[in-house]
């Protein structure tokens, strides 16, 4: 898959996983609240599915909660198509463990898959594995439960399977199906949450062997991503609720009931599959409903962002946080009671993807350790950009892991010590020769503000130049022979220095020295006892910074927080929580991302009259975007014209465009 799809839009697809419909309305055999929301949930994804105008929606699994042995279970299936009878585009269905009964697994009480329970399934939904075909593309829908069963019915679905992929052999397909192979790599235990050996080798090695273009599964009501060759691995969340054992990957409290009603977690999928290559967007419904009465209101549905469809990737995100960490999952007398099974917390990444920003800041112990490093080659192959860190001269285990993986490096940047030597830079000249990517210099601030502040040692370090230091680098640039070395410079922008302004001035310092800038956003205030949880203020200082940086074309921009710190020092707030669900400033980048698109704009002045304008950007066509402030809202609005003179306001922190308004004319 390339790094951005291609060509017409062909196909939209609805994805849907883990409904868990239940036998009445607002009950639940559950004792959990949340799964006695599942019917008004499950409607109101598919009321908003409708509202989508799919090609076809594909339901991944688990369309109800009673599961084949109970005599419920043919009144949950009425009600599931109930509520999905509003479709007015077909709808394809996937077996899960509760509509089919589990896979081999001795340890859980429920049934597992049969020929009682598959045959009560064909006459509740119709086929168990199947295909079907759509604008050419073929499509595949496994039967997950089936596999390592050793009945009839698994070989018979291998042999069908495998025939028909052998015959299709070259043609572009997905598969669809519920429990996925693995979750966060392929040798992982068996556990209820994955598909067991030997089966999922079979699996994977079809995968391998015929390369479909993507895989979709559900069943761990949690979001994963994963690459097998060149095959994508998507694991979707639940419209009902979260497998809250899964609420270990946060270091903050689990959350509603435990964790399993984390309703920005809960969501379904807008598949667009293009000329070349697709786009999966994950919808968060936050647990949207609508009754039986029809009261309520679907999820609000906006136009996606996509790491994938934007362009623009000269902003970036300091990965300050851990943000491809395993860690282990307690037995806690759910499932899985009998060893702790290892998870990837992949939230990080689909917040990125949410946001449209690819490039990530990151300090080279991420290149060093395999297993981060494996998460950034499998980022690579979708886009994402690498800018690396470090402290003075990489050596050891940097330099070799530097060596080995350039491919991985779109730039690196150096802080030194600046109050040394600074004629001593003849190893930077000799790293950029042998490394080939671009060096960012920074510099490391260790008596920031003095040694003595009210007769206090501030021991803190800093990092980065600020802009009343052009001096320096200008007599650096003349009289330092390895200058040349040095593609570009960081530029930290402190919490009280308007972005706009600081945009403008890096600009006019980076072509004189004809380097780039790159301005290291801070959000934290001056002190590092001082907490600064203002989401608007930190909102409105971001998508300033994006926009003026939008507007030259010689300055890039790192944000210093991308999730919450709320511990250690500089507390402050991020673009995302601390489960990394969305907050304002999230939707805003998003919005204004969404603007930006493709073009390629430039900073202008504006009428000195507009009090409320904060900038403005003009792309050569027409075309205008005016950042504007509202009495009363932290956080700006933006305005966008078109070449044809329609006007439209974006209110960034809602995801939802308001339509053009062709009555609003430029003067």
């Amino acid at each position: 898959m390339g790094r951005r799809p291609e060509g017409a839009k062909l196909l939209r697809i609805g994805l849907v996983g883990d409904t868990h419909v239940n036998e009445a309305e607002e009950f639940s055999a559950s004792p959990y609240p949340a799964n006695a929301q599942a019917n008004p949930r499950a409607r109101a994804v598919f009321h908003a599915l409708r509202a989508m105008e799919p090609d076809f929606v594909v339901h991944l699994g688990d369309m109800i909660n009673p599961v084949p042995e109970l005599p419920t279970y043919r009144d949950a299936a009425r009600n599931f198509k109930d509520i999905a009878a509003i479709l007015q585009s077909p709808l394809y269905v996937v077996p899960g463990n509760h509509d089919v009964g589990d896979k081999p697994v001795s340890w859980m009480p429920a049934g597992q898959a049969d020929d009682h329970s598959i045959a009560l399934y064909t006459d509740c939904f119709g086929k168990h594995f199947h295909d079907f075909e759509h604008a050419g593309i073929l499509f595949v829908a496994l039967n997950a439960s089936l596999i390592n069963t050793g009945l009839p019915l698994e070989r018979e679905q291998r042999q069908w399977v495998e025939s028909l992929l052998a015959a299709n052999r070259g043609r572009r397909c997905f598969f669809f199906i519920h429990y996925p192979p693995f979750t966060t790599s392929e040798d992982e235990p068996g556990s209820y949450d994955n598909i067991d050996e030997p089966g999922r080798s079979w699996l994977l090695g079809l995968i391998r062997q015929y390369r479909p273009e993507a895989v979709f599964a559900g069943h761990v009501h949690n979001f994963w991503y994963n690459r097998v060759g060149e095959t994508e691995l998507y694991t979707l969340p639940s419209t009902c609720f979260v497998r809250h054992d899964y609420s270990e990957m946060y270091r903050i409290g689990p959350g509603d009931q435990n964790g399993r009603n984390d309703a920005a977690k809960l969501g379904y999928g807008r598949l667009t599959i293009y000329e070349s290559g697709h786009v999966l967007d994950i919808v968060r419904t936050n647990g949207a409903t609508i009754a039986k009465d029809g009261a309520g209101e679907a999820p609000l549905c906006g136009e996606p962002v996509n790491t994938r469809l934007v362009a623009f990737d000269r902003v970036g995100i300091d990965m300050q946080q851990p943000w491809a960490e395993v860690v282990e999952i307690t037995p806690s007398g759910g499932i899985d009671e009998f060893e702790r099974k290892k998870a990837r917390n992949d939230y990080p990444v689909l917040a990125m993807w949410e946001m449209g920003i690819r490039r990530m800041r990151l300090p080279i112990q991420d290149l060093v350790d395999p297993g981060v490093r494996r998460r950034i080659e499998t980022l690579r192959e979708i886009g994402h950009v690498g800018h690396f860190h470090c402290y003075g001269q990489p050596a050891g285990p940097q330099m070799a892991a530097l060596l080995e993986y350039r491919a991985l490096v779109d730039c690196l940047e150096i802080v030194v010590n600046w109050e040394g030597p600074q004629t001593d830079l003849a190893w930077m000249s000799d790293l950029r020769e042998r490394l080939d990517v671009p060096i960012l210099m920074s510099r490391v601030n260790r008596k920031d503000g003095g040694k003595h502040m009210g007769g206090r040692y501030n021991h803190l370090i800093s990092h980065g130049f600020s802009l009343a230091e052009a001096d320096e680098l200008r007599a650096f640039q003349e009289a330092n022979e390895h200058a040349s070395a040095v593609a570009g410079v960081m530029i930290a922008v402190p919490n009280s220095t308007p972005p706009a302004q600081a945009a403008a001035r890096a600009s006019r310092l980076a072509a004189e020295l004809n380097k780039t800038m790159c301005l290291y956003l801070r959000t934290s205030s001056a002190s590092p006892a001082e907490d600064f949880f203002d989401d608007e203020l930190n909102a409105a200082r971001v998508v300033e910074a994006i926009a003026a940086v939008a507007g030259v074309s010689n300055v890039q921009l790192i944000l210093d927080t991308f999730a919450d710190i709320d511990r250690g020092y500089f507390a402050r707030s991020g673009l995302v929580d601390r489960r990394y669900n969305p907050k304002v400033g999230s939707r805003a980048v998003a919005s204004l991302l969404r603007a930006i698109g493709t073009g390629e704009w430039r900073l202008v002045e504006d009428e000195k009259e507009n009090q409320d304008l904060i900038l403005a950007l003009e792309d050569g066509e027409g075309g205008r975007l005016s950042l504007r402030t509202r009495d009363g809202c932290k956080l700006p609005y933006l305005e966008q014209r078109t070449a044809g003179d329609a006007t439209r306001t974006i209110e960034l922190a809602q995801q939802a465009l308001s339509p053009i308004d062709r009555t609003r004319q430029r003067a």
